[in-house]
């Protein structure tokens, strides 16, 4: 098995989750510049690993490269990052990983965790805890096409219920460098406590195979402490955080609190995460920014209505221009 640059990460690591229409290059340029420390072994620390949005396998070979590229970018300064795809057609995931790899990623990830109807339906993402076999061929397809770069699979415990002791060592049987467990089953969606006590469990069917694949735990988690604790508790090597960094660069960092900064510096950033979207992604409709700006705002004083301001711009001078209005008054 080929774990290259996961071996050497500091545990428990922490992963900047990917979340379609957020984990773009200019959110996640705020975080390699913001969240970003050493650590007492010198150790680069922050969000130990990048992720990008996901992106379908099926459209980069179909001639969809020019429409999803902007899915693809990033900057020397997110290492490691890692791309993540969906297919449900080997080939396709083959190709595409090979993709990947001459772009300079450092690892593929394959999405069988979306539980949107339109992919599932599609046999992908969550479609393909019911096809294991295809699965696998998938994690294989995927390994001839990356080469030497390592490749992961983020998913979730089941479709209806909870499949642990069948799905997991279906996929570890293909010994995918790192396994990304979200603790909900499909139907579960977002609508029940992410379940811990699930993600320990395929920790112990990951022992008790005496596989090499690191478990990463997602799901949930609000602040690095928590993530810690949870890592300690379940025995998993790494932490994938979504949700609960928007808004906030600073979230791997425990050197800053959010909650501390001024309305200057936080504003501050959320505009040049504006400008950054204008510069490194022209081609993309600038409302997809917009649903950072309540992260941002959340608890400053007057809030409602400079989000209210914030939420009608249609580029980052906007942005800037109500910021620094707000902050003269």
């Amino acid at each position: 098995m080929t774990n290259s640059f996961w071996e050497n990460l500091p545990q428990p690591f922490f992963i900047l989750a990917p979340m379609e229409d957020v984990t773009d290059v200019a959110f996640r340029q705020m975080f390699a510049k913001y969240g970003r420390y050493s650590d007492n072994a010198s150790n680069r620390r922050g969000p130990d690993v990048f992720w990008t949005e996901f992106t379908s396998a099926d459209g980069l070979l179909k001639g969809g490269w020019e429409r999803l590229k902007h899915q693809l970018f990033y900057e020397e300064n997110e290492r490691p990052i890692v791309a993540q795809l969906f297919s449900a057609h080997p080939d396709r995931m083959e190709g595409a990983a090979q993709l990947c790899a001459q772009l300079g990623f450092d690892g593929v990830d394959i999405n069988m965790g979306c539980p949107s109807s339109t992919v599932c339906d599609n046999g992908c993402g969550c479609g393909l805890i019911k096809q294991p076999e295809l699965a696998r061929d998938i994690i294989q397809a995927a390994k001839e096409g990356a080469g030497s770069i390592p490749i992961s699979v983020k998913t979730r415990t089941g479709f209806h219920e909870s499949e642990l002791e069948t799905w997991v060592p279906a996929l570890l049987a293909a010994e995918p460098a790192v396994l990304i467990m979200h603790g909900r089953t499909r139907n579960e969606m977002s609508d029940v406590p992410n379940g811990w006590d699930e993600i320990m469990r395929t920790v112990e069917i990951r022992d008790e195979l005496a596989s090499e694949t690191l478990i990463v735990g997602n799901g949930d988690i609000t602040s690095l402490e928590e993530g810690k604790q949870r890592a300690k508790e379940t025995g998993v090597e790494g932490i994938m955080v979504g949700r609960a960094a928007f808004g906030n660069p600073w979230f791997f960092n425990p050197e800053i609190n959010r909650e501390d900064l001024s309305a200057d510096k936080r504003l501050g950033v959320m505009a040049e995460q504006a400008k950054s979207f204008d510069e490194l992604l022209p081609n993309q409709h600038f409302a997809i920014m917009r649903k950072h700006f309540k992260a941002y705002t959340r608890g400053l004083p007057e809030a409602n209505n400079l989000r209210d301001q914030l939420m009608q711009t249609a580029d980052a001078k906007e942005v800037k221009a109500i910021v620094e209005k707000y902050l003269e008054n």
